[in-house]
């Protein structure tokens, strides 16, 4: 037997691992989802200027710079809360928790204020015009994603201050921690095409 021979036959065989089947449903979620983002997309951007009465988005939207920094900042906050549980440092796991959820509240605070401003000042409802239509049904999708996901994560923050949550679940956080980035990511498609495109 030569000696190449000897090594292919002394190498380890590798062990097909099925994937995890809370990441395999997580991501068919987030499939699913991210299709329906869509259609919501490409009908305000299809819609973009064909009211035929105002308010406009020039007139009426501010840029949520504020929110779209907390949110945006909740991916490295909620990152770092997956790294600690997977080191079983539960104290900075709920720290760290306890940020991502702080920063997805002022997002959503900041959301509220802004639909207050354009529905009680600007008079702009999902009735108004089409714009009004759009707007409330894109954003207030995102919106609906994020709450989702704060109760999620709230649910977390309070089994873990418990004693009830442990490094153990590290995987189960890991896919709720995806369905958080996906809500982050999808802030980007949205603030791109309604406070950039869309005014």
């Amino acid at each position: 037997m030569s000696t190449a021979t000897r090594v292919m036959h002394s190498a380890p065989e590798q062990v097909w691992k099925l994937p995890s089947r809370g990441r395999v449903g997580m991501l068919s979620l987030i499939i699913g989802e991210a299709a329906l983002f869509t259609i919501f997309v490409v009908a305000y951007i299809f819609y973009i200027g064909k009211s035929l009465t105002g308010p406009t988005p020039a007139q009426v939207l501010e840029v949520p710079i504020l929110g779209t920094i907390c949110l945006l900042s909740s991916s490295f906050t909620i990152w770092r809360s997956e790294h600690a549980i997977e080191h079983g440092k539960m104290r900075a796991f709920s720290g760290w928790l306890a940020a991502t959820i702080l920063l997805g509240v002022v997002f959503m605070v900041g959301t509220a204020i802004e639909w207050q401003k354009l529905i009680f000042r600007d008079g702009l409802t999902i009735r108004t015009n089409l714009f009004g239509t759009t707007f409330y049904s894109l954003v207030g999708l995102h919106a609906t994603h994020v709450v989702l996901g704060l109760s999620m994560l709230s649910i977390v923050l309070v089994l873990s201050l418990l004693g009830r949550f442990s490094a153990s679940q590290s995987e189960r956080f890991a896919v709720i921690a995806l369905y958080w980035h996906f809500v982050d990511v999808v802030w980007v498609v949205v603030f791109t095409v309604v406070y950039v495109i869309g005014r």
